[in-house]
């Protein structure tokens, strides 16, 4: 597979890339093969193109949530975007102002920190500490916060949330009147025996799910993802704005996230596999010194190398890339995360190429 996207293409030569949240996998064939017969056919105007929620992919989405996880989600409050990232800045454009608070765990998912910060919307964290092989919250006073942003499975840890830290964060967010944003991008990346639970089935009148292909397919520069309003104030302000202001999905994005949800499972169960084997090579090959707790979901590695500005450190000497954990907010600063989304083969040479380097 010729690999010349970001990942690889933003790295010096003799480096290897184990940073952006990109597989190193050949894509779904039912995905390619949906591409294929689309781009060989009739590429006019959909038939959706003046229906909001895209047609086609608020149906799949809809069935994928109940055949997954038990949710039942309704078509019609199905809206489309780009990415996630598009998602999220549009809601807090329009249900927030500069100044409002917003909750949201640390160590985050470093672009919506980002966002925050250029938008004027202050993160209240909550922090996550380690306990043991896992990691525990406690929920701080939300007083001034319009929204709670919920990252699960979370980013970077790899945490799954359980349904009495959910049930918790849902009776904050009533008693603060607050807005909840659940990023689940995450969602079919969850490791057995742990469960992912749409926050929407716990607090359906105040949720919005934030959610995509990208990720759990490696369908990255597809550029197509969801949202399910199931907030109904929220739909009446985003019903409000001009028609094409905030754009829509393309027609490439929808058949293969399509494609994705309806036929690529057996894809997802092999790659899935290769990421359990990947996820315990990590714990079994890393020096004494690194902090790693197994991450209950995605593809992502969250190492604690006990010293700050270690990735630019492990680019130089060990010549591998690493996302840097400062940019993850409070509690990353001595961390670096590792995507081990990449063959047994890879992973061994990055590791390899790591130890000598670590504590």
């Amino acid at each position: 597979m010729e690999r010349d996207g970001l990942k690889w293409t933003a790295v010096a030569p003799g480096v290897l890339p184990a940073w952006v949240a990109d597989m190193d996998l050949q894509t779904a064939p039912e995905v390619v093969a949906a591409l294929r017969k689309r781009a060989s056919g009739d590429l006019g105007y959909p038939v959706w193109l003046d229906d909001a929620t895209a047609g086609p992919l608020a149906e799949a989405f809809a069935e994928r949530m109940s055949a997954r996880f038990g949710w039942s989600p309704e078509p019609e409050h199905v809206r489309s975007y780009s990415d996630i990232n598009q998602g999220l800045q549009v809601l807090l454009h329009i249900w927030t102002r500069p100044g409002d608070g917003v909750a949201v765990h640390t160590p985050a998912y470093h672009p919506f920190l980002d966002t925050l910060r250029e938008m004027d919307r202050p993160p209240r964290p909550i922090q996550f500490e380690r306990d043991g092989d896992t990691w525990r919250f406690e929920i701080p006073d939300l007083s001034g916060c319009k929204v709670l942003l919920l990252v699960n499975p979370h980013n970077p840890t790899g945490r799954v949330f359980t349904r009495a830290e959910l049930e918790s964060l849902a009776e904050a967010a009533e008693r603060h009147d607050l807005m909840v944003i659940a990023d689940e991008i995450h969602a079919d990346l969850v490791y057995a025996p742990n469960r992912h639970i749409p926050f929407a089935t716990v607090l359906p009148e105040r949720t919005v799910t934030l959610t995509s292909a990208t990720k759990s397919f490696n369908l990255g520069g597809i550029r197509c993802s969801v949202a399910h309003i199931g907030m109904a104030p929220v739909r009446e302000a985003l019903a409000a704005q001009p028609e094409f202001l905030f754009g829509s999905a393309n027609l490439f994005g929808v058949e293969a996230t399509v494609a994705a949800w309806r036929h690529g499972d057996t894809w997802l169960a092999e790659t899935l596999a290769t990421l359990e084997r990947n996820r315990r090579t990590i714990a079994e090959r890393l020096p004494d010194g690194v902090r790693y707790t197994v991450p209950e979901a995605t593809y992502l590695a969250w190492l604690d190398v006990g010293r700050k500005g270690m990735a630019e450190v492990l680019e130089r000497e060990a010549k591998v890339l690493l996302n840097d954990g400062a940019a993850f907010g409070p509690g990353g600063e001595t961390f670096v995360r590792l995507n081990f989304a990449t063959s047994p083969e890879t992973l061994s040479e990055i590791l390899s190429r790591l130890s000598p380097h670590l504590p």
